[in-house]
Order: structure tokens, then C-alpha cells, then sequence
């Protein structure tokens, strides 16, 4: 997710419960294809090797682009590249980019062909369609003959955000419609899986390859874990001491200003008693210092005498 899935916060999920596979931040392939773009966008596909198997997210319009951020992310050490094709955000689509694909078949084939180039494993991000439902056999189908190795479909539109159900009902025919076309390429599905638990049934109940858990982690940085009981304050306040720490030690790799970070705070700070004061105080904060006092102040005040 933008701005969200960077090395730290892939990290702190790692020690919470670990996913099989992460995924980057998407990145432009415009802005990497030049050398003061590359420079810029580095601390996107910053990782370390115990995150494998990473997959890089990339986003653009030109094919060029594509093939020249393949090879190099081959040689990063990548386990794959995952082409956005889904993303909704007006900035990006707006560009042609992102969900912005889904109207310009023929430019999305280029694109992964392209893709392809680096030698790795191509998937492509996408949703059902652009305004309307009906439009995904269509648009899947043209995806499903492009010979990539996954499809993520979250399942809505680019009109419908987030704003409506997912569309679960429509699985089946999915997996059907792929088993005629490209019974090799496996299909993961996105949109409201609140865990691993929720996962589980979901795999299970429609045959599905895998599932991918986004905004559900806003909810349950727990998200992955085998068990599902709820957490105690110390441990989500650890995990957000964590978080800190290891925003300090990846500042020179990836240095992002403070106040992003305050995004992720509502993730541990829930919950409790005086979890919405705390979340206050720490809103006011202008450094990783200043977080962790207030952290151990809550924990002065609560700790038995």
C-alpha cells in the first residue's frame, strides 16, 4: 500500500505474524527510469533478505519504462514484479495509470509483455472493472490471455472504491473463466478480508490460490497470525515501540519526514482504556523521542505500585 508497506512497517508485521509474501509500495516507473528519478524512489524498494520472497509493485503508462525496471529490479534480487493496475486514486488514474488501464486494453498487454523482459515472475494488480461489474469478463479475460504468472483481482471497481461490499459472489465464475483460458496462472484474491481466519475460509470455501490482506491490517496489525484472540495493550504498545525504533534505523535508507508516521499510530493505540487520549497526545509529537516518552509514561501510569 502507498506509503504504508515500506521496509519498517514490513518489518514490524514480520515480528507481529509474518504473510508469505510482501509486497512494496507500488513505484513509478517514469520517475525510476531517469537517474535522479532512481535516486528519489530508492527508499521504495528498499529491502533486507529476510523479507523474502519480496515482490516489487510498479505503475506507469510506458512500456519502455517497464522493461528497462525489470531488468534492473532482477538484479535488486526481487522474487517477482506486481504491475498496479488497480489503483483508484485520481492522481494516478488520471495519468492513464493504475485502474486507468482497464481502458486502454491494448497499452496493458504492452505493458506486461514488457514486464517481462527482467526474467522474473509478472503479476498484475487489477479490479473487476472500471465503472461497471459486468465489465470483468471482459477486462479479466484480456489479462487472463496475457500469460502472467498471478492475478490479484480485488474485487470491485475503480467507481466503487471502497464504498461497497466486495464482490465474493463472483469467485466462481473467476476461477472458471480462468481454468478456460489460463489454467497456469494462479489467482489471488483482495477486498475486506479482515485476517488470516477470514483467509482461510475464503481459500477454502471457493479454491482460490491466495489471498492478499491490505486495509485489513489498519485494523489488526496481527493480521497474518494462525491465532485470533485479541491482544493485550503492552503487546500493541510494543509493536509500536518497535515501529519506532526501526523508523530510526532505516532513516538514512529511507528518510521520510516524522509526521507520515502518525498514520500508523491508530493501529496500536486501540482498545484500551485512555487509548483515545493517548492517540491525541501522541498526534502532537515531533519525533520518535517524544512518542516513546509518552509511551512509557502510560505505562508508569498503569503499572501496579
Amino acid at each position: 500500500m502507498e506509503a504504508v508497506t515500506d521496509i519498517v512497517f514490513r518489518h514490524v508485521i514480520a515480528k507481529a505474524a509474518r504473510p508469505d509474501i510482501f509486497f512494496t509500495e507500488f513505484t513509478n516507473t517514469a520517475s525510476y527510469f531517469s537517474d535522479k528519478g532512481r535516486h528519489s524512489t530508492a527508499g521504495r524498494l528498499a529491502f533486507s533478505p529476510d523479507e523474502q520472497p519480496i515482490i516489487a509493485q510498479i505503475w506507469g503508462t510506458v512500456p519502455e519504462h517497464f522493461a528497462f525496471m525489470s531488468q534492473e529490479l532482477a538484479k535488486l534480487g526481487f522474487a517477482g514484479i506486481d504491475i498496479n493496475m488497480g489503483c483508484p486514486a485520481k492522481d494516478v488514474v488520471k495519468t492513464g495509470g493504475g485502474s486507468g488501464l482497464i481502458k486502454t486494453p491494448k497499452l496493458a498487454a504492452e505493458i506486461i509483455q514488457a514486464a517481462k523482459v527482467g526474467g522474473i515472475p509478472v503479476s498484475v494488480k487489477t479490479r473487476l472493472g472500471d465503472v461497471r461489474v459486468d465489465e470483468w469478463p471482459s477486462w479479466i479475460g484480456h489479462l487472463l490471455k496475457q500469460g502472467i504468472d498471478n492475478l490479484t483481482i480485488h474485487l470491485r471497481t475503480r467507481k466503487e472504491m471502497s464504498a461497497v461490499p466486495a464482490h465474493y459472489e463472483l469467485i466462481d465464475d473467476i476461477l472458471k473463466l480462468r481454468d478456460e483460458i489460463a489454467p497456469d496462472t494462479l489467482i489471488t484474491i483482495n477486498g475486506d478480508i479482515r485476517d488470516r481466519q477470514h483467509a482461510t475460509a475464503l481459500a477454502a470455501k471457493h479454491n482460490v490460490d491466495g489471498i492478499m490482506i491490505g486495509r485489513g491490517i489498519f485494523t489488526n496489525p496481527y493480521a497474518f497470525s494462525e491465532e485470533s484472540e485479541p491482544r493485550s495493550r503492552k503487546e500493541l504498545l510494543d509493536l509500536l515501540r518497535l515501529h519506532l525504533d526501526l523508523f530510526d534505523k532505516y532513516a538514512a535508507e529511507t528518510p521520510r519526514p516524522y509526521d507520515p508516521l502518525k498514520r500508523f499510530f491508530k493501529i496500536y493505540v486501540r482498545d484500551f482504556n485512555g487509548a483515545a487520549e493517548m492517540r491525541d497526545a501522541l498526534m502532537h509529537t515531533t519525533t520518535t523521542d517524544e512518542a516513546r516518552a509518552i509511551i512509557d509514561d502510560v505505562d508508569d501510569a498503569v503499572r501496579p505500585l
